[in-house]
């Protein structure tokens, strides 16, 4: 009986060591995107050894914050390095919604710096230890979901984008699309008109892209945030069934493009 329980104890002591070297590290990075530095955010579990899918993550209006850097560990979790851009620079955080109208408008005026910024972000993840970069793919919700889109548009090189809840309209159209594009929309989002929800539509065909847009239906703008009330009339809402069905999709769509 006493020997039984030493074994068991000795498992008991093996697992708990086991799981404690299965860490989420986090790390904030510097880097610099040719105008000004930038202050981004990696996350990855140290107990993976080699080479392993990167993932880049775009903030949201308001500039990296808690939400992108949940999602990042959750990608961690997963098995692949995420690195959080910061497609504002270091500091710039808008307090408000008319301040973050003002940082998000010098952007959709000028989609360049979409592309910018969104390379040197881009190139950080390649950068990163442990990431494999010729396996890297890029995630954003709102106003990062068109900054990932704007990466695709632009011919950058990488498997995959993923919108959640981003701006569609092309600003011009692209021609010829590399990636792999998932669009995941709210239905009744009412800051993303029927008109741009056609218009990238008629994109994704004609560029030849391999493409796949989701509807959610009751759910409006920004529906994977939590920290948001379930009010639709809002316009902007946290949806429950949306944020988990659009994870769930994430979660497989990544799987398929680097065949894990």
């Amino acid at each position: 009986m006493k020997f039984n329980l030493l074994i068991s104890a000795t498992i008991l002591i093996l697992a708990l060591t086991g799981a404690a070297e299965a860490k989420i590290m986090e790390q904030d990075i510097m880097y610099n995107d040719g105008e000004r530095d930038c202050l981004g955010y990696a996350a990855w579990d140290d107990s993976f050894d080699g080479k392993r899918p990167g993932v880049l993550v775009v903030h949201q209006w308001k500039g990296l914050s808690g939400h992108e850097k949940e999602r990042a560990r959750m990608l961690a979790e997963m098995g692949y390095v995420a690195f959080c851009a910061d497609l504002y620079g270091e500091g710039v955080r808008p307090k408000d919604s008319a301040e973050a109208s003002r940082q998000a408008g010098q952007f959709y005026g000028d989609r360049s710096k979409f592309h910018m910024r969104g390379k040197a972000a881009l190139d950080k993840l390649k950068s990163l230890p442990g990431v494999d970069a010729e396996n890297t793919a890029a995630i954003g919700f709102c106003f990062g979901g068109t900054a990932v889109l704007e990466l695709a548009r632009s011919g950058q090189d990488l498997k995959g984008v993923s919108s959640f809840h981003g701006g569609l309209k092309p600003d011009p159209p692209a021609s010829d699309i590399k990636c792999s594009v998932l669009a995941m929309h709210g239905a009744d989002d009412p800051h993303v008109p029927d008109e741009d929800v056609q218009a990238f539509i008629d994109e994704m065909r004609s560029s030849g892209a391999d493409w796949e847009l989701i509807h959610y239906g009751d759910a409006v703008h920004a529906f994977t945030h939590r920290e948001l009330s379930t009010d639709n009339s809002k316009g902007a809402a946290y949806n429950v069934r949306a944020d988990r069905r659009s994870w769930a999709k994430l979660r497989d769509y990544l799987s398929e493009l680097f065949g894990r």
